[in-house]
């Protein structure tokens, strides 16, 4: 086997992690000596054992002179583990393969020195651009400090995202609506919008079978979330966040009651400032929210350049109707040369629907 063979199976390991580890990456290990495979582990949650240590941990026989093969460089600090490249050293490991460079200004290359300059032999840049995209989201939090922002909608082949008479349910098959579940595993927030919540009520959970509930982040500029909404209800279950532009306390007081968390943040041009929510959210290490929301919030977000992916279900069906809604409302762009650019399409087909998937070409903040 190959090099980049053995990290595909380091890789394999990593993706176990997912909705657990952040704001950690995922990172998957695997000890190959004389051809064999001797060890294997992944970072299973934050706070416990990185990849490297559990694969250390797991051995059958001594992996001194053996390979360890890493989807991202190791660490070199301590955080809560001790740095990975002292339990490297320790097990006389000879050779070191590496995926992805750390962001880390902790890390950034300095753990590999220590170990070349321990006479350990190094390589990086091993099926890179997938262990790169593996961890899209660490390495723009580490980057920004503020969560990476996908953009979810779905809607019929003719652009709707509910008929003309408000009815959405339902757009997409049970597949698509089962991968929506895990992307709300994966992701450590869920964002939406007050309009939503008046609308449908939504409950904004997880119910994929062993899933983890993301943080809730209601956009509510007016503080208008009924206080029977089932959003409220359960707001002791599953971690809420209220983001809103009223100051009163006296009336955020029921919510706090309730167990809603509620955030007064600025008002930008009659809504809640999403920078600014950004940047608190990144500040209670939320690297990741999965956007909900309807047409007015969208369009909020991209212009503010708080987007960086967009994911569009869409099914084979038409709604049509002149008043029927689209995804992305708002005032929209005057001329087609000033579109939002996206880049990096991946279609992919789930039952009868259809995901396309699109980063936002301008990953960048556009604070004012």
């Amino acid at each position: 086997m190959k090099d980049s063979d053995y990290m595909h199976m380091a890789l394999e390991l990593a993706k176990r992690g997912q909705g657990w580890t952040a704001p950690n990456p995922m990172v998957g290990a695997v000890i190959v000596k004389s051809g064999r495979v001797i060890g294997q582990g992944y970072h299973r949650r934050c706070g416990g054992l990185h990849a490297e240590r559990e694969a250390l941990a797991c051995c059958g026989e001594s992996p001194e002179g053996a390979t360890l093969y890493v989807t991202l460089e190791p660490c070199c600090h301590d955080g809560r583990q001790p740095p990975c490249t002292d339990a490297i050293l320790e097990a006389g490991i000879s050779r070191v393969v590496v995926g992805s460079d750390d962001p880390n200004p902790l890390v950034g290359g300095k753990g590999l020195c220590i170990l070349r300059r321990r006479g350990v032999e190094v390589e990086t840049g091993v099926v890179k651009q997938e262990c790169d995209a593996l961890n899209q989201v660490f390495f723009h939090f580490m980057k920004t400090r503020r969560p990476y922002v996908v953009m979810k909608y779905a809607m019929t082949l003719d652009g709707k995202t509910a008929t003309r008479t408000g009815a959405s349910r339902w757009i997409t098959g049970e597949e698509a609506r089962r991968r929506v579940h895990q992307d709300r595993h994966r992701y450590s927030a869920i964002m939406t919008g007050i309009g939503t919540v008046l609308a449908d009520n939504p409950l904004l959970t997880c119910r994929m079978e062993g899933g983890r509930n993301p943080v809730r982040v209601i956009c509510d500029t007016r503080l208008r979330t009924p206080l029977d909404s089932k959003i409220v209800r359960t707001a002791r279950e599953v971690p809420t966040i209220l983001a809103t532009a009223c100051g009163d306390v006296l009336r955020h007081a029921p919510y706090e009651k309730a167990g809603c968390r509620v955030w007064t943040l600025p008002e930008r041009e009659g809504h809640v400032d999403l920078p600014a929510l950004m940047e608190r959210l990144g500040g209670e290490n939320i690297d990741s929210v999965l956007l909900e929301g309807g047409g007015t919030l969208n369009w909020a977000a991209l212009e503010s350049g708080t987007v960086q992916k967009v994911q569009a279900y869409v099914a084979s069906k038409l709604f049509g109707g002149t008043t029927a809604k689209s995804p992305i409302g708002g005032l929209g762009v005057g001329l087609p040369d000033q579109a939002v650019q996206l880049k990096n399409t991946m279609i992919t087909r789930i039952g009868e629907d259809f995901l396309l998937e699109s980063e936002v070409a301008a990953d960048v903040y556009r604070d004012g």
